[in-house]
């Protein structure tokens, strides 16, 4: 490759992990810290149960992701649209953080909250599927795990930015930016527009930079029907080309659903079993973030030294400890949660980062965008696991052994997932053969 090729080549690179930082107000902003928080203090009225029905949009939106993404991912491989199925669901994210501006606090605009917050996340998650598809596009063997692990770390980056200037600038100021004031929560609301203009500018590098993928000459036209009629004769050419591939779906879908489990009731353990405010949990959530990318940029870098397999088992081995710890040292208060949490944190950015590196890695050329189709499709799948075993520790320490506050317990869920995946991992080969395709 010539110096000027060379050059054009790190340009897309540096453009495609800029894309993390682009759609981090979904994650951060609007699944996690602010909008849905918005939606059960301030939209939702009385008799709603805001909690119950955030859960029944999220496995609505699971539900129908697990439908589509086997796919959505093979039909952009096949007709070399790869990019802009990734451009269109960005820009469809931009248009869900820009309606849910018009989300006002009152209980008639709570059913739209959760259309909102349950549709942006099957978009999210739709783009997902080619983004990872890119990585190998944008790589080499010798730096694809630290071109991930270094835009998984640039996304957390984006995460903090956006939390620091959501609170100063809009949330906790006296006098909002702009001068918007805070009726009807405009100044709340506010941050949706920012994130809304925050993804449509970061994301126009990715645009730019990154060439799409040609059309596969040799693909057959077929309807969606058709589509999926042929997943199952996926699944088992996947079988015979990436055996050990498919293995490590099956094995990551179950350790990323934990993984999903720490963030998703982390906040709920600070709050319930250490007594943190809301504040004192976005904070946290700040600080989790830089813990997090400082991870992900470490693994990504050994990544490609020790291989992505030892990097997930030592990072899965890392929050077992973490969370076992967190549990028997729970009486010695915030301490032990700030620093059990942020060590579980630690070892959360490059178990994820370094996982979509394995699947990439490993994948038959010209088949990334189908197989992590499948990806997302797995981890679907089985992602009623984290809160089912979650609820069911708690119960069963409140009923069985009479545990007045049992928050804590919850942690014993999420920990025999980690397990589990673990265990499934280890029969994993850590460099496995691909056959070529023919």
């Amino acid at each position: 490759m010539t110096s000027n090729g060379a050059s054009t080549k790190k340009r897309g690179t540096f453009a495609w992990a800029l894309w993390d930082w682009a759609e981090q107000p979904y994650p951060t902003i609007m699944q996690t810290f602010i909008f849905p928080v918005y939606l059960a203090g301030a939209v939702a009225g009385p008799g709603d149960h805001p909690d119950a029905q955030l859960g029944v949009a999220t496995a609505v939106a699971g539900f129908i992701l697990a439908l589509i993404a086997p796919v959505l991912g093979r039909r952009s491989d096949d007709n070399g649209r790869r990019k802009f199925w990734l451009m269109f669901n960005t820009y469809l994210l931009v248009l869900i953080m820009v309606a849910s501006f018009f989300v006002k606090p009152s209980p008639e605009f709570f059913i739209l909250g959760l259309v909102l917050y349950g549709a942006g996340s099957v978009i999210q998650e739709s783009a997902l599927i080619n983004y990872y598809a890119m990585l190998k596009q944008v790589t080499t063997e010798k730096n694809i795990g630290r071109v991930s692990g270094y835009a998984w770390g640039l996304g957390y980056a984006g995460g903090i930015v956006l939390l620091a200037i959501s609170l100063a600038g809009f949330i906790m100021a006296e006098v909002p930016w702009f001068g918007i004031g805070t009726e009807e929560s405009v100044n709340i609301r506010a941050v949706f527009l920012f994130s809304a203009a925050w993804t449509l500018v970061f994301s126009i590098p990715l645009m730019l930079r990154v060439p799409e993928i040609e059309k596969n000459p040799n693909a057959r036209k077929e309807s969606i029907l058709q589509s999926y009629a042929s997943i199952w004769s996926q699944l088992k050419s996947l079988r015979a080309q990436a055996p050990e591939t498919l293995k490590f779906l099956i094995s990551s879908a179950i350790y990323r659903d934990g993984l999903a489990g720490v963030f998703t009731f982390g906040a709920v353990l600070g709050s319930l079993a250490f007594g943190f405010s809301q504040t004192q949990i976005i904070i946290f959530g700040i600080a989790a973030n830089i813990v997090s990318g400082i991870g992900a940029v470490i693994g990504g870098r050994l990544d490609d030294i020790v291989g992505s397999r030892s990097i997930i088992i030592w990072s899965l081995v890392g929050l077992i400890i973490s969370g076992t710890a967190v549990f028997f040292f729970a009486s010695y208060g915030s301490i032990t949660y700030w620093i059990g949490g942020l060590a579980l944190c630690l070892f959360v950015g490059p178990a994820q980062a370094s996982s979509r590196t394995f699947v990439s890695r490993f994948t038959p050329a010209g088949r990334e965008g189908e197989v992590f189709g499948l990806y997302q499709f797995t981890g679907r799948a089985v992602s009623f696991m984290s809160g089912t075993f979650w609820a069911l520790s708690i119960t069963m320490a409140h009923n069985l052994l009479g545990v007045e506050n049992a928050t804590i317990w919850g942690i014993w869920g999420l920990m025999l997932i980690l397990v589990v995946g673990l265990y499934l991992l280890t029969r994993v080969h850590p460099r496995p053969a691909v056959l070529e395709n023919n």
